[in-house]
């Protein structure tokens, strides 16, 4: 066991310089990226880096820096593919700018009181900036009366408006949905149903008014939404009520869960996809090609908004002038569970 006396004391700056053969100053420049060092020179000190094993005192750094190299994320506590795979975006994206991340989780029903503990929290912490991956709260009612000292990036699909120090950066869900309808409607459908996500989450409202305008611009009958959830299990009971009641000839389906369920649904009343029923989801999960069959849905890219938000929050760092919101493209995946009406 290890004792206070013959403890290996961890290299520090000053053996790094020794080991290379240069000044400590020289070694904070090769820490800092900063282009004022000789390459020959990067490659000695980083050489004598990974040869004594030395690693960046964080606390030391940030008490000479002023800069904690720190970012809260306040976010829901859903385990759908859209909040986590944002959450983890964020967090890769900040580690590859140097930046750690503190999480901060609530609940999607948690009142304005628990958002504002919960930001109170990270701004008794040095926490150089904030996210909050809210895409189904009200962030104007979350945040009102809560002044910001630093800058943050909320991933919500709200409107902003005029919140100052507040940066919006989302996926465009809009225009995913258009190109669902316009796929439907362009092979031949024209009774199109719609199994919606809940009825807080904005993106699930969005998707839905675009399947509703797209049926109603053109004179077409607008069913009954079903669903109103994420899970499979809200999936599959809506596909059971269209057996029921009357088969579409396309369904729309707000995420790929909801698909996988009405899949099972069909599946057990023999309902073929997509000789009887076309079926569209949106998300694009890991696993939808590997539907039967291979599912067509919307691609959302979370590592391109991870590496947005981080950016978003660096350059706000660096006293830079933003837009106020940012939005990502959509992109149709097209796959084997669409095809035209049997009676087009």
């Amino acid at each position: 066991m290890a004792t206070g006396r013959n403890r290996r004391r961890p290299p520090s700056i000053l053996d790094v310089a020794a080991a290379a053969g240069v000044s400590h100053q020289t070694v904070s420049r090769v820490l800092n990226k900063s282009a004022n060092v000789a390459e020959h020179t990067r490659e000695k000190v980083q050489a004598a880096i990974e040869a004594l094993g030395y690693r960046r005192n964080s606390v030391a750094r940030a008490l000479v820096t002023r800069r904690s190299g720190v970012i809260g994320i306040v976010t829901t506590t859903s385990w759908h593919y859209g909040p986590t795979s944002i959450l983890l975006s964020v967090e890769i994206a900040a580690r590859a700018a140097g930046y750690y991340t503190v999480v901060a989780p609530i609940d999607d029903e948690a009142e304005v009181d628990e958002v504002a503990r919960a930001l109170d929290d990270f701004l008794g912490l040095p926490v150089e900036g904030l996210v909050f991956i809210a895409p189904t709260r009200d962030i104007a009612r979350d945040l009102q009366g809560i002044s910001l000292p630093v800058p943050m990036v909320a991933v919500t699909s709200a409107q902003i408006g005029a919140m100052s120090g507040i940066i919006g950066v989302h996926i465009a869900q809009e225009g995913g949905a258009d190109a669902v309808m316009d796929h439907l409607l362009g092979l031949g459908h024209r009774d199109i149903a719609h199994v919606a996500g809940p009825d807080g989450a904005y993106e699930a409202r969005i998707r839905e008014s675009v399947w509703r305008a797209g049926l109603a611009e053109r004179g077409l009958t607008v069913r009954e939404p079903l669903g109103h959830a994420w899970d499979c299990d809200s999936g599959y009971e809506a596909g059971r009520v269209l057996v029921k009641e009357g088969l579409p000839t396309a369904v729309f389906c707000a995420n790929d869960e909801l698909a996988l369920g009405l899949y099972r649904a069909f599946a057990e009343s023999g309902v073929r996809i997509p000789e009887d029923v076309s079926v569209v989801g949106f998300d694009d999960l890991p696993s939808a090609p590997f539907y039967v069959p291979p599912l067509t849905t919307v691609a959302q890219d979370f590592e391109a908004l991870g590496e947005q938000i981080v950016a978003a929050l660096k350059e706000a760092l660096a006293g830079e002038s933003l837009p106020q919101e940012a939005h990502l493209p959509t992109r149709l995946v097209v796959r084997g569970s669409t095809a035209a009406p049997r009676h087009a």
